[in-house]
């Protein structure tokens, strides 16, 4: 984690910091994007291979924390999750039947898709190669402690 901090502090990110082991950098740029891709490019350089980065501002992911469904309907933290996609999606494709799943649900918001896994990652149905292949991109799964750990990192 520490050269992937590296990485954006050399392509020109201030406060670069990891969260957890997660992949996830929380960081200050005036032009993101652009700090994003050097970083990319940086660890494709230095290791052989060019992650795919999905950026969130700390607005965005406030918002998508607190429009998470299953948390209004009271489901155990311990079964949330969320997958952010790469590139945002209107609608579910009719291969990924919401019903197709029991007992893990999702729900579409933009580029977020929530998720109610109750018998965890490990033995879900709706898994990111499911969903990246379903929503035709990539995507990123969090369990929703470290999506909360990340807004703490984020706001503070």
């Amino acid at each position: 984690m520490r050269e992937l901090e590296e990485a954006f502090k050399a392509a020109g990110a201030t406060a670069a910091a990891t969260v957890i082991q997660s992949g996830n950098v929380v960081f200050a740029s005036a032009r993101p994007e652009a700090t994003c891709a050097a970083a990319a490019a940086a660890v494709q350089a230095k290791f052989g291979f060019r992650p795919t980065v999905i950026l969130r501002s700390a607005k965005a992911w406030r918002a998508m924390v607190e429009a998470n469904p299953f948390v209004a309907a009271d489901v155990a933290t311990e079964a949330l999750h969320i997958a952010c996609l790469a590139e945002p999606s209107r609608s579910v494709p009719a291969r990924l039947d919401p019903q197709a799943f029991p007992p893990d649900e999702f729900a579409l918001a933009g580029a977020d898709v929530y998720l109610k896994l109750p018998n965890g990652v490990a033995k879900a149905n709706l898994t990111n190669a499911r969903l990246d292949k379903a929503f035709g991109t990539v995507s990123t799964m969090r369990n929703w402690r470290t999506a909360l750990r990340l807004l703490e990192r984020l706001e503070g």
